[in-house]
Order: C-alpha cells, then sequence, then structure tokens
C-alpha cells in the first residue's frame, strides 16, 4: 500500500493525457488559451500505462482519466480499454465535456463518466464555454446512452455568483427520472476565476431543499474521490456535493496526479512534482521507479495550497 507521512491511504490516481482542450471555460482558462505543450513533452500512451501499472503493483486501484479534453487526443478509447486490462484497478473513470464524446460512444470502456455541464441553456453554455458551436443539446442526448450502457454518469456542474446560480435547480431536476449524478463543485480561486464569486455548498443545499424538500445523506455510493451525496425523495439520481474551500477535506485525500508531461504530484495544487517521464527515459528499471515514486508519496502536504496556486484551472486536469 502507499502510505503518506499523515496515514493516508493512497489509492486514486487522475491521469491527464493531454493539456489540450476545445473549450475556453471562463473559470478554466483565459479567452486567448494557453500555450499548448508540445508531442514530443507529453507521455505517449505506452508510458503512462507502465506507469500505471507499476504504480497499481504498490495500492492504486482507481484511474480518472482528464485533460484538458482527453477526447482530443488521438487513440484514447483504445487507451481506456487497455487500462482496464491492468490487473488491479478496480475502476477506470473519464472526466469530460462531452463535445466529441458522441463520436466515440461505443468504443468507450469506462465504469463512469464525469460529464462538464455548467447549465442547460444553450446561450448561457456558449457564453461559459466561449464556443459559439458548442452544443448542448447533443451532450444531454448522450446521457440516455451512457445509462443504456450501464456506466454511471455524474454531471459537474461549478456553480459561479450571477452567472449560473439559476441552474441549480433545473440541473437536480435531471436526476429526478434518471438514475444519474448532479454534483455541485465550488469555484476554487485559482488562475481565470479572478473575478468571478463562487457560490458556497451550504446556500447550494438550501435552495435545493426548498425546492425539492430534504436532503437525506446517503453513503451508497463508492466514490474514490471528495464528494458528499445525498439522495431526495421521489428522485432516481442522487445529489452530490464538493465543498473544496468551504469544507476542506486534505485530511483523508487519497488522491495523486500524472500530468501529461509526466510529473506525479502529491496534491492538485502542486506546481512541481516527480518527473517520471525523465525517469523513463534515461532508463529506469522497474523496481528504482517504484521505490522512488514510494519515497514521494510521503511528501504528500497535509493541506492544499490554492489560495497561492497560479496556475489555470485547465492545469489540473478535469
Amino acid at each position: 500500500m502507499l502510505i503518506d507521512n499523515y496515514g493516508r491511504s493512497i489509492d486514486y490516481l487522475r491521469v491527464s493525457i493531454t493539456d489540450r482542450c476545445n473549450l475556453r471555460c471562463i473559470y478554466c482558462m483565459p479567452a486567448k488559451g494557453v500555450p499548448w505543450k508540445s508531442h514530443e513533452n507529453i507521455l505517449s500512451y505506452e508510458e503512462i500505462i507502465r506507469i500505471v501499472k507499476l504504480i497499481t503493483g504498490i495500492g492504486i486501484k482507481y484511474i480518472k482519466v482528464t485533460g484538458g479534453e482527453p477526447l482530443l487526443r488521438k487513440g484514447a478509447p483504445l487507451f481506456l480499454k487497455n487500462l482496464k486490462t491492468i490487473a488491479g484497478i478496480e475502476k477506470v473513470t473519464l472526466t469530460t465535456n462531452g463535445i466529441l464524446l458522441d463520436t466515440y460512444l461505443d468504443e468507450i470502456e469506462i465504469d463512469a463518466i464525469n460529464i462538464s455541464l455548467d447549465t442547460l441553456n444553450s446561450e448561457r453554455y456558449k457564453r461559459i464555454t466561449r464556443c459559439e458551436s458548442a452544443d448542448i443539446k447533443m451532450v444531454l442526448r448522450l446521457i440516455n446512452r451512457l445509462l443504456e450502457r450501464q456506466i454511471t454518469v455524474k454531471i459537474n456542474c461549478v456553480l459561479m455568483r450571477n452567472v449560473n446560480e439559476q441552474e441549480i435547480i433545473p440541473l437536480v431536476s435531471l436526476a429526478k427520472d434518471k438514475n444519474i449524478i448532479v454534483r455541485f463543485i465550488e469555484l476554487m480561486p485559482i488562475g481565470s476565476t479572478a473575478g468571478l464569486q463562487p457560490v458556497p455548498g451550504v446556500e447550494v443545499m438550501a435552495l435545493i431543499q426548498e425546492e425539492f424538500g430534504a436532503l437525506s445523506p446517503f453513503a451508497g455510493i463508492s466514490g474514490s474521490g471528495p464528494a458528499i451525496y445525498y439522495c431526495l425523495d421521489g428522485f432516481s439520481g442522487k445529489i452530490g456535493f464538493i465543498n473544496a474551500v468551504t469544507h476542506d477535506f486534505c485530511e483523508t485525500c487519497n488522491r495523486l496526479r500524472l500530468t501529461s508531461e509526466g510529473f506525479l504530484n502529491s496534491c492538485l495544487f502542486n506546481g512541481s512534482g516527480l518527473d517520471l517521464r525523465k525517469l523513463l527515459r534515461n532508463g529506469a528499471g522497474d523496481d528504482e521507479i517504484v521505490g522512488i515514486i514510494a519515497e514521494f508519496v510521503k511528501t504528500k502536504p497535509r493541506f492544499h495550497n490554492f489560495f497561492e496556486y497560479r496556475e489555470e484551472m485547465s492545469k489540473i486536469g478535469g
């Protein structure tokens, strides 16, 4: 097992396979975008698979594939399929904006999918994503197809004051007749979020309960991340909250992050990390890499530092 110096068991790895994205969400990156990494500077799929096999052997059980937008990278469906075959992995999930999902849906083999969706209004969707061609109706149509394939669907909504607060009730309503999970994420004060204001999770809960009745704690979702889940009477789906700002969950953090360039980060908000790409390309052996990773995990900080984090949200990887 991977245990850090604070006794936390580390079993969850977020893997970014690209830094590129086809949207420019207002809380995630500047309107002009960010400079993309060159192809030779990002890990090959073979390199990622090698790292995952090694780190799975010492305790990682859950893999979340992120970007940027992961489906922008050629060969992503086959990569996901190969991840699923690795011994010791219990769950492979994908975070996506859903724009390209229709193209690859029949090829993808995953346990769950997180779709970033901050509004159900077409015009507001275009403003938030800064993309005039973004088709929210297409994304919504895909939900039924995912459910038919028995893939768990989670919708992630980042709420922003005076931007999309009015979407809370419509988004919750999606879970009434569909067995999906709608999650509300507190806006984190980093990068392009300057000038945007968060909506505290406790306020969101109050609005939901005023409209739909009491939210009852639900422990039946074995999520590998920090979300807390609730059910509503008469609803098929569930409601989740990731209150990263108002309710710190660092004490139970179980996550590592592998960037597309091959840096292993012990905290999502660390700007630096362990350079696994250098180790791989300099010919390091498996035992050496495993030993270095195990020692690196011991340096995982007790608490995040996102109030000092200066990178864009896009760098975190979904």
